[in-house]
């Protein structure tokens, strides 16, 4: 499922170069650093259902978990989690306090919305290390639709979304629902793109790392920034959180970050997966 439809409206790209080197700075360490690492492992949760990022315990951040959890010297105990309805509900659920249902919290949850108005609703967590800007595009049938220059293009065309999505909420209310009978509901926007590759769709709204991996840069397919009415440009940096007080293993994170960025590793991680990594 297409993650954090409830902020996006308000996020640009521009609002997150402030936060890329964020500060960690000299505080004293918490015991639950010492905790961590007389443990041996480090529980790390990510998203269920949410490739290509994590699913079926695979994806971009299952690897970048097991990554980090490597240059900490710690083993990686992998800690995946249903969304619940907002992010603060998850960073409730998976860091700071645990889900009443018995599971959490983790040290460390990824694919959190580096966002300002994020941050300062849940001081018990530091939102922090932002590693990748996810943004919307529009994959299209080279065939069908040669030409994209604006919304218009898609008057009359097969249109497909996945299921309470972002995508979906922007592509159902464009132009007063002008579109509405053309959008077509997926379980999941993979779905959505393979009814697009076998000629059922002629473009689908998705995010553009669920293009990429799906497509893997199939020319036939070519890609689209799309701005809408409710949402000129959809775009937002997704970065780490842990508690608020865990600084020494905040520090440690940032500095293995910036090392895997550095020396390329972050990039070919991604690569991996068919998906171009764009930092912050």
């Amino acid at each position: 499922m297409s993650r954090f439809p409830f902020f996006l409206a308000r996020v640009a790209l521009a609002c997150t170069a402030v936060l890329v080197t964020m500060s960690l700075a000299a505080a004293p360490a918490h015991a639950d650093w010492n905790k961590i690492r007389e443990s041996g492992a480090l529980k790390v949760a990510v998203y269920n259902e949410f490739a290509p990022f994590s699913d079926k315990g695979a994806g971009i951040d299952v690897d970048l978990a097991g990554a980090l959890s490597a240059r900490l010297g710690l083993k990686l105990t992998l800690m995946p989690f249903p969304a619940d309805e907002e992010v603060a509900d998850d960073l409730r659920n998976m860091v700071w306090k645990g889900h009443y249902l018995g599971y959490g919290p983790a040290d460390l949850m990824l694919h959190v919305p580096v966002d300002n108005r994020l941050m300062s609703e849940n001081p018990q967590v530091r939102i922090f290390a932002p590693y990748h800007v996810e943004s919307l595009r529009l994959a299209r049938s080279q065939g069908s639709i040669p030409r994209y220059e604006s919304v218009d293009a898609l008057a009359g065309k097969r249109i497909g979304v996945e299921k309470v999505s972002i995508a979906g909420m922007l592509m159902l209310g464009e132009g007063n629902g002008r579109f509405r009978e053309q959008v077509r509901i997926f379980p999941s926007a993979g779905d959505a793109l393979r009814a697009l590759k076998d000629g059922t769709l002629d473009a689908v709204l998705a995010r553009r790392s669920e293009i990429e991996a799906v497509m893997r840069g199939d020319p036939a397919f070519p890609l689209s920034e799309v701005a809408f009415q409710r949402l000129p440009r959809a775009a937002w940096a997704v970065g780490m959180a842990v508690r608020k007080d865990d600084e020494e293993l905040g520090r440690r994170l940032q500095a293995a970050l910036n090392e895997m960025v550095a020396n390329g590793e972050l990039k070919s991680l991604f690569a991996r997966h068919g998906v171009q990594l764009v930092t912050p």
